[in-house]
């Protein structure tokens, strides 16, 4: 695995061929090491802006040639995001490397975790939070699909959707306590009473009996963090205890 010393090289490394391409005006450390030293297993994660009039994918073509050469890294997908292009590397040693550039007249932070090195950035408004009601109602879609898929004997399908409710469910538990709501970030963060209650909706087998069980405590689960979208909830309570009712096959 990299070490800290290995990642930090890379990243000097990085910076001075940044500081090498007339075409990079601007970067910034974004991610778990912009507000600190981050640990042991934080990722690389660096962000630079490109004159307005170069293109952004010709400098990331360019710089993931390079990076392949010198670093043996491994181009693992893109992630287009607005005028932005986010590239994910594996290198060696398990370290991911996430590289991202954007047009120098819309490069900034759009979250706290953003630490200028050179150049300037703008303004610009911070990614909000997943929204209650789409995460509710994103919930209240799987917890459907997984009951379907157990009626059709899909169970590795109907595994899918369960764990996949029981996600939306936590991420709604955290941004009720203002905790990261993307990605599971703040799931380890939320209440032992919370954890508690959703440890049990984990899926010990792919039998029926044990998917209804599952299920039954994901809808649990997820209509007692509903406090935000109270009157959605109420409205398709009903309909989602119905789902627990086991019936002859």
């Amino acid at each position: 695995m990299f070490s800290i010393q290995d990642r930090n090289l890379i990243r000097d490394h990085i910076l001075k061929l940044a500081a090498s391409d007339a075409r990079v005006v601007a970067g910034a450390v974004v991610g778990s090491l912009a507000l600190g030293e981050g640990d042991r297993w934080s990722d690389l994660d660096l962000t630079f802006a490109v004159v307005d009039d170069v293109s952004v994918f010709e400098v990331l073509e360019d710089w993931t040639r390079t990076l392949i050469t010198e670093f043996e890294a491994v181009h693992l997908f893109d992630l287009p995001n607005d005028a932005s292009i986010y590239r994910v590397f594996l290198l060696p040693g398990c370290l991911q490397f996430d590289l991202s550039f954007t047009p120098a007249s819309k490069f900034g932070a759009s979250g706290p975790k953003f630490r200028l090195l050179f150049g300037s950035s703008v303004e610009k408004p911070h990614i909000p939070p997943p929204q209650a009601k789409e995460l509710f109602g994103y919930a209240v879609h799987h917890v459907l699909r997984a009951r379907f898929c157990i009626e059709r004997g899909r169970y590795w399908q109907a595994q899918y959707w369960i764990s996949s409710a029981r996600d939306l469910a936590l991420s709604l538990a955290c941004r009720r306590r203002g905790l990261p709501a993307f990605h599971g970030r703040g799931f380890d963060d939320l209440p032992g009473d919370v954890l508690d209650i959703f440890a049990h909706t984990l899926i010990t087998s792919l039998e029926r009996g044990e998917l209804l069980r599952a299920l039954g405590l994901v809808i649990d689960g997820l209509l007692s963090e509903g406090d935000e979208v109270r009157d959605l909830a109420a409205r398709v309570e009903p309909q989602l205890r119905k789902l627990t009712v086991p019936r002859d096959r």
